[in-house]
């Protein structure tokens, strides 16, 4: 990436990023989703931000860590991996749903024995 790539995506617009797009087409990422490139190679015309994106999903991250990488609000994260998902250049894993009980036990447990190793 070059330097005046780097430099002016952080200080272009998030409207002129999306296009004008304030939300997906589809349904909205949460933040905890995990997101990670694919194999399939990006065209050449592909804008820079998405670029940017696609380096940093080499590994899995979540929605709200890619923002922070590019330094864009959520908003416009969720946006633009909406449509690299939808061009098949990355992959989204949903967050893990929400378990309908906690086992109260079991973390007291957890809890008394970290305190006991402080």
């Amino acid at each position: 990436m070059s330097g005046w790539e780097e430099q002016t995506s952080s200080a272009v617009r998030p409207y002129v990023i999306t296009g004008g797009r304030a939300g997906a087409k589809g349904e909205v990422l949460p933040w905890e989703s995990l997101v990670t490139a694919s194999e399939v190679p990006p065209p050449p015309t592909l804008q820079p931000e998405y670029r940017r994106i696609l380096r940093h999903c080499q590994g899995m991250l979540s929605v709200a860590e890619v923002s922070a990488h590019l330094g864009q609000p959520p908003s416009v994260v969720q946006v633009l991996l909406a449509d690299l998902v939808e061009w098949g250049l990355a992959l989204v894993r949903p967050p893990a749903a929400p378990t309908a009980r906690n086992d109260v036990v079991l973390l007291r447990k957890v809890l008394d024995g970290l305190e006991s190793r402080l």
